[in-house]
């Protein structure tokens, strides 16, 4: 949990006090943000004593009334501004005119909360405030990271969410306008193909919060007895339709149970990486044969398809980041460049690996060698 510092700055007694109480048990918190935000409040009468607690506490929000006893809100917006402090300030008065919006707006005020509001006005203010926060710091981390990694963050992410956007947007148009006929019969091939399409943009968002979490190093981990077994069996359900779809089987090979310790939730993803991707590169009436066991303390998971296979070049770049096989074979095959790269960093997580064999035609397997529970402890 990360705790904001909220200054109010009014002469109001029941103002101060009012944000005080809406705010003490109010918890901003998105699937997006690594942790939930909560707030402490300050209080001052004063701009004086306002710039006295600002100098001394730092707060990330300042509620700034403008008609005060002695200097004036606009003259702490001033100050702040001056000073170039990172504070974020929201102007809240009952004297808010054009002339003091541009004035207060120029000088860095973010917004405006007229009195008197509700408290629900007041969350929704707050709350939007700090996903504002919260989007500076991560882009401030992606600074930090370096400019060729965000620039291609970014171009990959644009890119594959736009190029969808765009096909759905036509799809819609042409059923607007009933270009294909009058009956709902007649668009049955572009819903199919909307629904491909929004299935691809699911897919690289979650991949998307799956390499975030994996690239920082600040997702909670939850280390437990895990079945691996039973983690298999649940992936090879969750692909079982599209598997059947393709007339694909899927073969297990291994013990009843096979226990490690691990996060469940990463296993879940190295699993249904690896098995949708061997159906989704597979052939027509193909198999996919999965086998897993323990030798020399280290476990081992084995899947073996009949699909299209690779050359030495295309395995050469299979576990970069955002890097798809592209061919003649593939150009219909939709997906993130995501999946097996965030495969090799959770198995490296655990000190483990992954490899990789293909004939092109033929079919490729990927081996995963994990340590047993005494090593990954």
């Amino acid at each position: 949990m990360s705790t904001l510092k909220i200054l109010v700055i009014d002469d109001e007694p029941g103002i101060r006090s009012g944000v005080s109480r809406i705010l003490r048990n109010f918890r901003v918190d998105y699937p997006f943000m690594e942790e939930a935000f909560d707030f402490a409040v300050f209080e001052a009468p004063t701009g004086e004593a306002g710039i006295e607690i600002i100098e001394n506490n730092r707060p990330d929000i300042l509620l700034l009334d403008n008609k005060l006893p002695g200097i004036q809100g606009i003259e702490v917006l001033e100050y702040v501004r001056k000073k170039q402090y990172n504070i974020i300030v929201v102007m809240i008065t009952s004297y808010a005119s054009l002339e003091l919006a541009v004035k207060a707006t120029s000088d860095g005020a973010s917004d405006f909360i007229p009195k008197p509001f509700t408290p629900q006005e007041l969350r929704s203010s707050i709350e939007n405030i700090t996903k504002k926060i919260f989007l500076k710091k991560m882009t401030a981390t992606l600074k930090d990271t370096g400019k060729h990694i965000q620039f291609q963050f970014l171009s990959v992410l644009s890119h594959e969410l736009k190029a969808p956007l765009n096909a759905i947007e036509g799809y819609l148009k042409m059923a607007k306008e009933h270009q294909l006929g009058e009956k709902i019969e007649d668009y049955n091939a572009i819903f199919d193909r909307s629904l491909d399409r929004i299935h691809g943009m699911r897919t690289l968002i979650l991949d998307l919060l799956d390499l975030t979490k994996v690239e920082s190093g600040k997702a909670q981990r939850n280390i437990i007895n895990t079945d691996l077994i039973q983690a298999i069996r649940a992936a090879i359900d969750a692909i079982q339709p599209y598997s059947i779809q393709r007339d694909i089987r899927i073969n297990l090979h291994g013990p009843d149970q096979l226990i490690m310790k691990a996060d469940t939730n990463e296993m879940d993803i190295i699993f249904n990486n690896l098995i949708s991707n061997a159906i989704k590169y597979n052939k027509e009436g193909g198999s996919v044969d999965i086998s897993i066991g323990e030798e020399e303390g280290m476990i081992r998971i084995s899947v073996v398809d009949t699909g299209i296979g690779m050359t030495e070049t295309e395995m050469g770049k299979l576990f970069q980041d955002f890097v798809r096989i592209r061919n003649e074979k593939t150009k219909n095959i939709t997906g993130s460049g995501l999946g097996l790269s965030i495969v090799k960093k959770l198995a490296e997580n655990y000190g483990g690996t992954i490899e990789v064999t293909s004939i092109p035609d033929q079919g490729s397997t990927f081996i995963v060698s994990l340590p047993n529970e005494k090593s990954c402890l």
